[in-house]
Formats: structure tokens, sequence, C-alpha cells
């Protein structure tokens, strides 16, 4: 394809946690077709193997990295993996996140523990470690997908909506923190139809309760995740950038 020079990203090296479905497998394809490098990271290898071959295909280098990415052990490997292979990361997306539905009442503190580790303690290890290298270094751009369940009432997953806002405050702190050299920033999606939502009700894949009455499909993340991740956005971070149809 011919690449728009505000988003040739030729020669980059992208991360992606979760990236072998969803949201994060549209955002890899997205990468890759303008130039990146792509390293797919998440807890199936087979999986993140099939969506590598693709970017192979793509005459792109893909890293397929089994792991979990609720665990610092799991994260600091991940980190060094990388770097062996590729010398450096210039763009992380932390991804990677579940948000089980389940009464408050009712919450176990292993599956609470669960939650939080997975969308908050994991993408803090991953942005503090690569954040310091990419300061250390030649800058870089860090990606948080977080949700509106973060700033709106979302009774039911109490954990997740905490680990979220947490993850929010933290995409401002590191901000601040490894400014000027490296960029953090956060996509808040709303509803996707990703497959998550095939556990939804039949009307709400049809129907959400957003300006646009909708729910998103994947590939509408492609866009706020390329522009938060091209350097011609260099006057951009610690912004928290709604992707959600317009929701109230």
């Amino acid at each position: 394809m011919t690449r728009d020079p505000l988003f040739d990203f030729t020669g980059k090296v992208v991360l992606v946690t979760g990236g072998s479905r969803g949201l994060g497998y549209r955002m890899v394809k997205a990468f890759a077709e303008r130039g990146t490098d792509v390293v797919i990271a998440s807890r199936k290898l087979e999986n993140c193997e099939k969506v590598a071959d693709e970017v192979r295909a793509m005459g792109r280098r893909a890293l397929a990295v089994g792991m979990h990415a609720g665990r610092w052990a799991d994260c600091d490997a991940l980190v060094e993996q990388v770097y062996g292979e590729f010398g450096r990361i210039d763009v992380l997306v932390n991804n990677a996140g579940m948000s089980p539905a389940c009464p408050s009442h009712e919450m176990s503190e292993a599956l609470f523990d669960s939650v939080l580790n997975l969308n908050f303690k994991g993408p803090f290890r991953l942005a503090s470690q690569i954040g310091h290298r990419m300061a250390e270094g030649g800058g870089g751009a860090i990606i948080n997908i977080s949700s509106i369940a973060s700033t709106r009432s979302s009774p039911g997953v109490v954990p997740y909506s905490g680990a979220k806002a947490a993850l929010n405050a933290m995409t401002v702190s590191l901000a601040r923190e490894y400014a000027p050299k490296v960029r953090v920033n956060a996509i808040v999606a709303g509803p996707f139809l990703t497959d998550i939502a095939e556990a939804w009700e039949p009307e709400k894949r049809e129907k959400q309760p957003v300006a646009l009455g909708r729910p998103g499909l994947p590939e509408e993340i492609v866009t706020a995740a390329l522009m938060l991740a091209s350097p011609a956005s260099s006057y951009t971070t610690g912004v928290l950038l709604p992707v959600d149809g317009g929701a109230v």
C-alpha cells in the first residue's frame, strides 16, 4: 500500500499484548501494513504464531511470544526476548485484558487478583520497564487500552472498572515521568464487537446506548492507535482518548 508519510512506520518495532485476536489483532495488522516489525504476545502461543505468519507474509519480521501479561516474571521475560531479537521497542500497546462479569459480593479473591493483575499490574510492569529503556534510548510511544468502564457506572465489573481507572492514572503519571522522549497515552474504548461480544445478548450486538447507536467494529480502533503512535503526534501525551461511539 502507498504509505502516508504521517503514518509511515517503516523500520519500527511494535509490541502488542493480546495481539492474537480482537482489537489487538487489528492493530497488529494495521501497523504491519505500514512498515513495522511486530511482536505478538498472548497466552496461547499457537494463536500468536498464526498472526505472526500473516505478518511475515506481508514482508515484515514478526515474533510470537506466549506469556501471561498479568505476571511480572512473564513481562520481564518478554521484554528481554524482544530486546534480544530486535534491539529496541518503538511502540508498546498494552492491550491484553479481561472483564468477567460477577456480582461484587460473589467475587472471589483469586478472580479479583486476576482481573487487577491483567488489567493494571502487568501493564504497569511493561510500561515502566519499556518506558525506562525508551527514555534512556531513542524514545518511543506507549498506548494503553482502557475502557469506558473506567469513568462510567459499570455494575458487575467493579474490579475491572477500578483496574482501568488505575490504568488511566498510570497513563497520565508515566507521561510526565518519562517525558520528553516517551509519549504515553490511552485509548478509552467503548463497546466493540470482538470475541467478548459473543456472550452479549443479540440486541446488544446490534444496538448500544451511545450517540452512534451501535457497537464498534474492531477495525475502528485502528486510526486512534496509529495517530497516538505516529511521530507526527509528537505534542500529544498524557491523553485519555475516547473511542466509544459517543458514549454518554
